[in-house]
């Protein structure tokens, strides 16, 4: 069962958007209702250390959400901020539907074929357009996953384990 107060990284501030203190936030989902439902965000910065913040505004700019923050009001302000990670606690997030997952919550799954030949851990995760990859990592070999249908048998969260039945080539074991 999910912690309702834990912190889930949403997304990354990658840049400021023009002088009046607005961040562009590379979302990690490309889904970026839930933060529109925020009213305060949490930022984690590279050393660790947290800071909250009011959400004051988000938009669409060029396929990228633009963020505005209560307190936040020039580019001076908000330089220092670029770098930091998006949190929102897990109780601001939407339930998933069935069949959906937050990345957060697949990380670190161990990942086997339907042979039961263990493939190593989900250590990352990336969008590609068309579906999500999940990086599987054992030792120095590393698998490029695709989380699709004819893929992913079966996730089981409660247990950590992911089954996958491997398209032709997909695997060189």
């Amino acid at each position: 069962m999910p912690i309702q107060n834990a912190l889930i990284p949403v997304g990354k501030l990658i840049g400021t958007h023009g002088i009046k203190g607005l961040l562009k936030l590379n979302s990690y989902s490309g889904n970026f209702d839930s933060l529109k439902a925020a009213r305060t965000i949490t930022l984690k910065f590279a050393q660790g250390t947290l800071q909250e913040f009011d959400l004051k505004s988000i938009a669409p700019h060029g396929g990228k959400p633009v963020i505005g923050l209560k307190g936040v009001d020039d580019i001076n302000q908000a330089l220092p901020l670029v770098g930091s990670e998006l949190c929102l606690f897990r109780s601001q997030l939407p339930q998933t539907d069935e069949d959906e997952y937050y990345w957060c919550d697949l990380i670190g799954l161990s990942v086997f074929t339907v042979d039961d030949v263990e493939l190593g851990t989900i250590f990352d995760i990336f969008e590609t357009g068309s579906s999500d990859i999940y990086v599987v990592r054992r030792g120095e070999r590393e698998y490029l996953i695709p989380a699709i249908a004819d893929v992913i048998t079966s996730v089981d969260l409660e247990n950590g384990r992911v089954v996958v039945t491997p398209l032709e080539g997909l695997l060189d074991l």
